[in-house]
């Protein structure tokens, strides 16, 4: 069963999908976040609902400042409030009474993949991190999704972002800049397997929203510049990890490189053949993932 909810976070309003088992009693609950861009009305939603068709509840949510989420300006990808977020959710599990409000873990898709770590290092309330084709949007836009951009790409950026914030300080309202291109052959002409994925999941019939991100403020940029979720990967201690991640994914060394620094128990599973977005929405790639994270998830959090 679904269930719209809303929840604070840091004063702002979030709103999302609570998905409830038909078992009775509370149940091992998971915190479902969506990738960059995206709402809880696409892949964190469809990763939720299967979850919860194996017994667990579950929260999809969009993020503060996007989606049907409150908070202005809008299209704001900060990533320290994405971390709260996520803890905000787990507060919001922990105060309803189908959740186990001592088994509450969490799956980060794409971006949250990598705000998972620091919501787990900071937050000993989750018990276990799953991540399906974790990305950290800080490295993806420094260094590119396969990590050879020039770096004076992201300086440029970094210069804009500046020009921007003195526009703004200007009194002329929000600075933004567009996340996809507006035709499938822009896309395909900017090269690259990931840009192109982006485009056709989030801006064709495949998967598009009306309130899915179609562009981030400039002040994104600054905030994302400082921000490293992976540098307290090492503080998950003893709790579980599993990190899932496609064999084809151009975007595969950020979960490589967070692996690495994890020193407790961790699991990394590759889906043979799926590319990052594949993971998203495409079988049978999301149903291996849902077997393996149903497997993980029923080991480390207690029934």
């Amino acid at each position: 069963m679904r269930t719209d909810v809303t929840f604070d976070s840091a004063g702002v309003q979030l709103a999302g999908h609570l998905y409830t088992p038909s078992a009775d009693g509370p149940q091992p609950a998971i915190v479902v976040g969506h990738p960059g861009s995206g709402v809880k009305e696409q892949t964190a939603g469809l990763y939720a609902r299967r979850l919860a068709e194996q017994g667990f509840v579950t929260l999809a949510f969009d993020a503060a400042y996007q989606g049907e989420s409150g908070g202005e300006p809008r299209g704001l990808e900060d990533p320290a409030h994405r971390v709260e977020d996520l803890k905000a959710a787990v507060s919001f599990l922990t105060t309803r009474p189908e959740a186990d409000a001592d088994n509450i873990g969490v799956l980060g898709i794409c971006a949250s993949g990598a705000y998972a770590f620091p919501a787990a290092a900071s937050d000993h309330r989750i018990k276990a991190v799953g991540t399906v084709s974790a990305t950290e949007i800080a490295r993806q836009f420094r260094f590119g999704a396969d990590g050879t951009q020039d770096p004076a790409v992201f300086q440029g950026m970094l210069a804009a972002a500046a020009v921007a914030r003195t526009a703004e300080a200007q009194g002329k309202g929000p600075q933004r800049f567009q996340l996809f291109p507006d035709t499938a052959e822009q896309a395909r002409a900017l090269g690259g397997q990931h840009g192109y994925e982006g485009f056709e999941y989030y801006r064709t019939d495949r998967a598009q929203h009306p309130r899915s991100a179609a562009f981030f403020t400039w002040s994104s940029i600054d905030r994302m510049a400082i921000f490293d979720a992976f540098a307290v990967a090492g503080m998950l201690g003893d709790r579980p990890l599993l990190m899932i991640v496609g064999r084809a994914a151009e975007t595969s060394w950020m979960s490589v490189e967070a692996f690495q620094k994890v020193r407790g128990p961790k699991e990394l599973a590759w889906i043979e053949g799926a590319s990052h977005v594949d993971l998203y929405d495409k079988e049978p790639y999301v149903g291996s993932a849902v077997a393996k994270l149903t497997e993980f998830y029923r080991t480390s959090l207690a029934a």
